[in-house]
């Protein structure tokens, strides 16, 4: 089974790439730091529903959107 953050980043990534935003587009509208995003995609990153929150709102989604298939 794999991680919960590992699925995290990947749908994070899917997402992303599917709206046609860099890393670093992500971050600016989510309100994160550039350097934060690409740990978040590695599965590097613990992140908190803050920041969870932030992402499915830069993604215009609900987080149980976001957090689908994970």
């Amino acid at each position: 089974m794999e991680d919960i953050k590992v699925n995290f980043g990947k749908r994070v990534k899917q997402l992303r790439l599917s709206k046609g935003y860099s890393q670093e587009k992500l971050a600016e509208i989510s309100d994160l730091d550039r350097t934060y995003v690409p740990g978040i995609e590695a599965g590097k990153r613990n992140v908190s529903l803050i920041v969870i929150e932030k992402i499915a709102n830069a993604f215009e989604i609900s987080i149980s959107e976001l957090m689908n298939n994970i």
